[in-house]
């Protein structure tokens, strides 16, 4: 049995542990000033995430009150009365039953109502009840007709007594422009008081259902409100996701940095061990003539030396 080499003390140089990751420049001020950007960046997404559920919170009690109120039984306007003069929002949307007659020469349009990407407006008849006050009427939507700026013709609703069944909606915030003669730019129901002779519901108006007597030529219905939530809840955990890769990229710019320097300390290493193990160069064969004579190189080194 052959007995073990001595050690000699020395390391090879290639079996040396690689040194570990280090992150101590993250102490650094920009590293420092890095992170606090994320930071911010954070709150910035918290705070357009939050803004982004709130809206979705919105939409949702939109559509709470759509799924509640839309296809209720018609509500007598003497038990409704208060919907349009002092109106709340749970009331929106809740079908109401008006007994009068239409004041059919106070008939008021409406401009820039778009629909299905075509330009046109909605037709206002106010409505006189028979308990007094007078209700704004939205009969439907006409295209802008072959004249600029009005509608081909406006159909007349039915004479004399009537009954009608609308679903109440709130009134429209006023637009400073300027309207031609029998038009409105919005349904601001105070602006509407001002073409209509006595009291006006001024909180909310009604949109048509159906009327009696019918009268043959109409103008088309309204469209009837969506269900979407919308995009809302993905925008909002976008916003999330975004934060999150804000400190994600700092995170793998530190990863990339102590990797890059480990494998430059690595290369040092390398490159010492190399210099350490090398060995000193042997000297030349010095090659003679075969009379044993020094060659010329070798009378040359010896004048030299």
């Amino acid at each position: 049995m052959t007995a073990p080499a001595p050690a000699t003390g020395r390391r090879d140089p290639g079996s040396a542990r690689p040194p570990r990751l280090r992150f101590d420049f993250l102490a650094t001020p920009p590293w420092i000033l890095g992170f606090v950007l994320c930071i911010l960046f954070a709150f910035a997404c918290h705070y357009l995430a939050q803004w982004q559920w709130e809206r979705r919170v919105q939409v949702q009690h939109q559509v709470n009150r759509v799924l509640e109120n839309y296809d209720d039984a018609p509500v007598p306007f003497a038990q409704a009365s208060r919907m349009f003069t002092d109106f709340d929002a749970q009331d929106e949307w809740t079908p109401v039953t008006l007994s009068g007659e239409y004041l059919a020469e106070e008939t008021l349009v409406v401009r820039n109502r778009p629909r299905a990407g075509r330009p046109g407006y909605e037709v206002l008849v106010p409505f006189r009840t028979d308990e007094g006050p007078v209700v704004v009427v939205d009969r439907g939507w006409l295209p802008v007709g072959n004249t600029p700026g009005r509608p081909d013709a406006v159909p007349a609703p039915p004479a004399g007594p009537a009954e009608v069944v609308v679903r109440v909606k709130p009134g429209e915030p006023a637009l400073d422009r300027d309207a031609p003669e029998g038009q409105v730019p919005s349904i601001d129901l105070a602006e509407i008081r001002g073409h209509v002779g006595g009291p006006v519901a001024d909180t909310a108006y009604g949109i048509m259902v159906e009327e009696d007597p019918a009268v043959q030529d109409l103008p088309q219905k309204l469209v009837e409100p969506t269900l979407d939530e919308g995009p809302h809840l993905s925008y909002a955990i976008q916003w999330y996701l975004f934060a999150a890769m804000g400190f994600g990229v700092w995170g793998y710019s530190a990863w990339m940095r102590a990797r890059n320097d480990r494998a430059d300390a690595l290369e040092g290493v390398r490159d010492d061990g190399m210099l350490t193990a090398r060995r000193a160069p042997r000297p030349k064969p010095v090659r003679r003539r075969r009379d044993g004579r020094p060659t010329d190189e070798e009378a040359e080194d010896a004048l030299f030396d």
